[in-house]
């Protein structure tokens, strides 16, 4: 089950339907299926928050995502700051709309064991998320 809450912010449009059916397919890609992922949406201050109680970083970031997963299946809590989404949507030049998608399946990708934390897998893992981003443009 995929589900979408707030902490402290508006709910984002979003088709759950949708958005869920490509985050299975994302997630058959890498050989896995999916358990139970929660996405909850907040902000900047909520983000913090969780990334110093949990994290010990003192940082602003847009996704911090909590690995329950077992054997094959992804589990996993995923916190995303619309805050930040939107103002990397502005630095980048790109619509809120699909940052926030590129934020939503980026989660996804780290719960199948993918990384960031190099210049070499931060390229890959961005060449990942505009792989699946492409799989949501097919999707129906």
């Amino acid at each position: 089950m995929i589900r979408f809450t707030t902490e402290d912010i508006a709910m984002p449009e979003l088709d759950e339907r949708k958005i869920g059916k490509w985050i299975r397919a994302v997630a058959a890609d890498y050989g896995f299926s999916v358990g139970n992922i929660n996405y909850i949406f907040c902000s900047d201050e909520r983000e913090l928050a969780v990334n110093r109680e949990f994290l010990g970083h003192d940082y602003y970031t847009d996704v911090i995502t909590f690995d329950y997963s077992t054997a094959q299946t992804l589990n996993g809590d995923i916190f995303i700051s619309l805050d930040t989404v939107r103002s990397n949507a502005e630095m980048v030049g790109e619509p809120y709309e699909k940052e926030l998608r590129r934020i939503i399946i980026h989660g996804v990708l780290h719960l199948t064991g993918q990384g960031d934390k190099t210049p070499e897998t931060k390229v890959q893992m961005t060449a990942k998320e505009e792989k699946a981003l492409e799989k949501l443009k097919g999707e129906r």
